[in-house]
């Protein structure tokens, strides 16, 4: 470990609460999330930096039934230990008197529910990053759970805070049209979680909440998406095989507007937005916006199963 990092873990954990330094946990090391918001958040000078947070401690986690967990996660926790100083544990309650505030990073939606249960021990607010659950079950359970113990949380694509998705929000006064890579997992029984949550999410913050029901067309070259607003208005997701540029288009009252080709996002802003979260205990996006997401995929499931045929969102 380098002599700077040791100093700055060091300070971390002596003052953990004074100016605006927050000390930060990952649960999760196999995703490039983990080492892209080390370097956000540590590296000054960086044009995406986001001052206020330190990462101190971690825990790998990993998936061996996934290969894409299973090939990066000792990787990536050795970047964080050697370029980052952070402190690696083998137990996600070793992150409790490290921790302000747990990211909760793991790529395999099918640990959130149990690692999520685990890190309520630390009583912090927890940031959880896509996919949010693997199920409609464990999402409700997550949102059960954290509501009895008080915890708050918050989860989020990235794409949320795109400038595009920013600038196009609101404008949808007739639809929306959004796009973007849809690769499946199979171990994901909500499989559009995977992948499709970026656009699928980008559709949702453009159109605003109020979706009743969904229809979901499978073909060659990927997936449509159709949405039925309870004011009638109509929100589509296209997904893209095996991969493709982001995009979206917003129908107003009197023109249309659209997104230029291939636009750029960054995970600043997000995480940023889980920062605050942590600092306030406020989460900046209702837990309820979430749940209507996953539910949409999860009729979008049932849609599936039933042919293409239309299927209400479930209730929570």
């Amino acid at each position: 470990m380098k002599p700077l990092c040791c100093l700055a873990l060091l300070i971390c954990a002596a003052f953990p609460l004074t100016g605006q330094t927050l000390r930060l946990s990952i649960i999760g090391t196999d995703t490039s999330h983990a080492p892209a918001y080390a370097n956000i958040l540590h590296d000054a000078s960086r044009p995406d930096h986001v001052p206020g947070a330190r990462i101190v401690a971690a825990f790998p986690g990993g998936s061996p039934d996934i290969e894409s967990s299973a090939s990066r996660v000792e990787g990536f926790a050795k970047d964080l230990k050697e370029k980052h100083g952070v402190k690696i544990v083998s137990r996600i309650a070793d992150l409790c008197a490290e921790s302000d505030g747990i990211l909760l990073l793991s790529v395999d939606g099918r640990k959130h529910l149990s690692q999520f249960k685990e890190a309520m021990a630390c009583k912090k607010p927890v940031f959880i990053d896509k996919p949010y659950a693997a199920t409609w079950k464990d999402a409700l359970e997550i949102r059960r759970l954290a509501k009895e113990a008080g915890i708050p949380w918050f989860s989020t694509s990235s794409l949320r805070y795109a400038d595009y998705v920013v600038e196009l929000t609101g404008q949808a006064t007739k639809g929306a049209v959004s796009w973007g890579p849809g690769p499946l997992e199979n171990h994901h029984e909500l499989d559009l979680g995977w992948y499709a949550i970026h656009p699928i999410e980008a559709l949702f913050t453009i159109m605003g909440p109020g979706c009743k029901k969904v229809s979901r067309t499978t073909g060659t070259h990927g997936e449509v998406l159709t949405g039925e607003w309870g004011d009638g208005r109509i929100g589509v997701v296209r997904t893209l095989w095996p991969a493709g540029g982001y995009g979206a288009v917003a129908f107003g009252e009197k023109d249309v507007k659209q997104s230029g080709a291939n636009p750029k996002f960054s995970y600043a802003p997000s995480l940023k937005w889980a920062i605050k979260m942590i600092k306030t205990g406020k989460a900046p996006l209702s837990n309820d916006v979430t749940m209507e997401i996953f539910a949409f995929m999860e009729a979008a499931n049932r849609s599936r199963k039933a042919g293409g045929a239309p299927q209400a969102l479930p209730t929570w």
